[in-house]
């Protein structure tokens, strides 16, 4: 099925006249307004924390740790060029594993007390790019993201699972049994838990503001929401599924009571998509008795939202005092179209099954959803990416009307990161550098090569990981 790019849309009437054509609905200001009286330049607080803009960097890999899980010069760039993006809400910087075994390549980056140095000097080293860009660092909030990448561990490079629970679709991926033996037990969760306690206590003192305790994407904390079927204290009921994280929390704010804590979240998930006939992804149907009953905010169809759940977790988050959350979809693993639209798929994915806007649409809309359902907290958005040329327009419509806080980008960063502070500024969008969802920052880490914007970026394009790229792609076809 084919669809149409977005840089064939040249007027703000052509885009508006296709997107209604998809049959949705998306925020749209026809004027980008000066940052003298633009949404997005305005200031709020969290935490009590005050952030000067509404623009949010999202957490980005790019696999080129150390062994170690050090920073290189490759992340340490990277953070530079979130510093200077102009984005004064520093989410994450990219996802950080608080043990070994749950990193989810080689080179992940790990906090532990022998990395703690190197952590201290890659924030600073974002810090100094965003004042040497901007002219200050007022209002400017930096957090780390946490993680163990559970299912999707791979911290010798071959995949070492650690399961919340033996799901029948993702298990025969991966080629694992039911029972697998790779499902956590309660007592190996509470040395998780820990390991997450002590790594926010490491960042803190690295001088980060915030964690972010991520529960997105088929990660660990993500996989335990949806453990239905899985016994004793951390599954079953919401109360229990939920458990893990919420011990996190705890813990933190008794280790580390100085120290915010956020969450990043997968607020629904479908079904596990692969390749049709035609190489258009299609859900792995299966005749299960109860439904697809393993989408967390999924209506058991395997396709659609029920955010009663995710709902309820908020509520959960908020009585533990958490103010700061980002709103995200499902797993790149296997359902990347809902995560991280995208005309053009990964190597290893499927051809898009719907328009990529109506992913970014259907984002939009249950982060809206969310955050009128708990106007005090703040919500950062994601999905956005995708909108290339027409970004700022969507993005100022949505601040404006109060559908979320502040606009996280994570792959037009790769691509172009000053471009919060050109929309900021007034100044016109550099066209050629606009992120067009070429998905080589996917395609290359999943070829064991460093991620990074291969065809925008000539720091990458110069590099020898584009001849290997090039060369995986032309065999492809």
């Amino acid at each position: 099925m084919s669809y149409r790019r977005i840089a064939s849309l040249k007027t703000a009437q052509a885009f508006q006249d296709y997107f209604k054509t998809l049959g949705i609905d998306l925020p749209f200001d026809e004027r980008v307004l000066p940052a003298s009286e633009s949404p997005l330049a305005q200031p709020f607080e969290v935490y009590g924390l005050r952030v000067n803009n509404r623009f949010a960097t999202l957490p980005m890999e790019g696999w080129d740790g150390t062994p170690e899980g050090i920073p290189t010069e490759l992340t340490i760039r990277r953070w530079q060029n979130f510093g200077k993006s102009g984005a004064k809400l520093i989410w994450g910087g990219e996802a950080v594993a608080v043990h070994p075994d749950g990193r989810a390549n080689p080179y992940q980056l790990l906090i532990s007390r022998q990395t703690l140095g190197e952590f201290v000097r890659l924030r600073q080293a974002l810090v100094d790019s965003h004042q040497a860009a901007t002219g200050g660092t007022e209002g400017l909030v930096t957090g780390l993201q946490l993680t163990h990448s559970g299912r999707y561990s791979r911290p010798q490079g071959k995949p070492q699972p650690r399961l919340a629970y033996d799901h029948p679709l993702l298990n025969r991926r991966m080629g694992l049994s039911i029972p697998s033996g790779a499902v956590l037990t309660d007592g190996e969760v509470e040395g998780v838990i820990e390991h997450y306690v002590a790594a926010a206590d490491l960042a803190y003192q690295a001088g980060f503001d915030f964690v972010d305790i991520k529960h997105c994407h088929g990660y660990l904390l993500h996989e335990f929401l949806s453990a239905v079927d899985r016994d004793g204290k951390y599954g079953g009921s919401l109360e229990n599924r939920t458990r893990p994280g919420r011990e996190i929390i705890n813990g933190i704010q008794s280790q580390s009571p100085a120290l915010k804590v956020a969450v990043r979240l997968s607020a629904f998930d479908f079904m596990p998509f692969c390749p049709g006939p035609d190489q258009t992804g299609i859900p792995e149907l299966e005749k299960l008795s109860t439904g697809y009953i393993y989408a967390f905010g999924g209506d058991e169809s395997g396709i659609g939202m029920n955010l009663a759940e995710p709902l309820e977790f908020i509520r959960m988050l908020q009585r533990l005092g958490v103010e700061l959350m980002c709103i995200t979809a499902g797993s790149p693993y296997y359902n990347p179209h809902i995560q991280r639209p995208a005309l053009f798929p990964p190597s290893d994915g499927y051809q898009p099954p719907e328009d990529p806007l109506v992913g970014v649409a259907r984002q939009i809309a249950a982060t809206s959803r969310i955050k009128k359902a708990f106007p005090d907290m703040f919500f950062v958005g994601s999905a956005y990416s995708y909108l290339q040329e027409w970004l700022p327009h969507i993005a100022q419509a949505a601040i404006r009307l109060g559908l979320v806080d502040s606009v996280g980008l994570g792959r037009m960063l790769l691509a172009y990161p000053e471009m919060p502070a050109d929309i900021l500024a007034g100044r016109s969008l550099q066209r050629q550098r606009i992120c067009r969802s070429f998905s080589d920052c996917t395609t290359a880490p999943r070829a064991g090569l460093v991620s990074g914007c291969y065809p925008l970026d000539p720091y990458y394009k110069n590099r020898q990981e584009y001849k290997k790229l090039s060369e995986l792609k032309h065999n492809k076809k």
